[in-house]
């Protein structure tokens, strides 16, 4: 029987959406990564190959709650995320799920960064 790798059709699901999601100057793009035990987000101008704005669960400034591999945590994050761009002068971004299905800790960063400011 073939055995199907969970991160392998995640990935492939990640590089169809990125042929369709590209950050520019003017609209970056918020990519967000998803591991067992924590969750990061970045802002990314793809036009220039930068990071502008990165937050994670393992930051200082997030670890207030227990762990990282929550939905606190990634609510956390999210806030953080806003902020943060906020603060460099970013109002809007294109959202990249990373190939992670709209759930969980994925839509709790998203709702948080929304709820903070940033539109998308």
């Amino acid at each position: 029987m073939l055995r199907v790798d969970s991160n392998e059709v995640r990935l492939r699901i990640h590089e169809r959406s990125r042929k369709r999601l590209s950050g520019t100057e003017a609209r970056p793009r918020l990519c967000v990564f998803r591991s067992n035990k924590h969750i990061y987000a970045q802002i990314v101008d793809d036009s220039k190959g930068q990071t502008l704005v990165a937050a994670s669960s393992r930051d200082a400034d997030a670890k207030g709650g227990k762990g990282g591999g929550n939905i606190a945590a990634a609510k956390t994050v999210g806030k953080i995320m806003a902020k943060r761009a906020q603060d460099k002068g970013i109002q809007a971004v294109l959202f990249d799920r990373g190939g992670y299905i709209y759930h969980g800790r994925v839509k709790a960063l998203a709702e948080a960064a929304r709820e903070a400011g940033l539109k998308f």
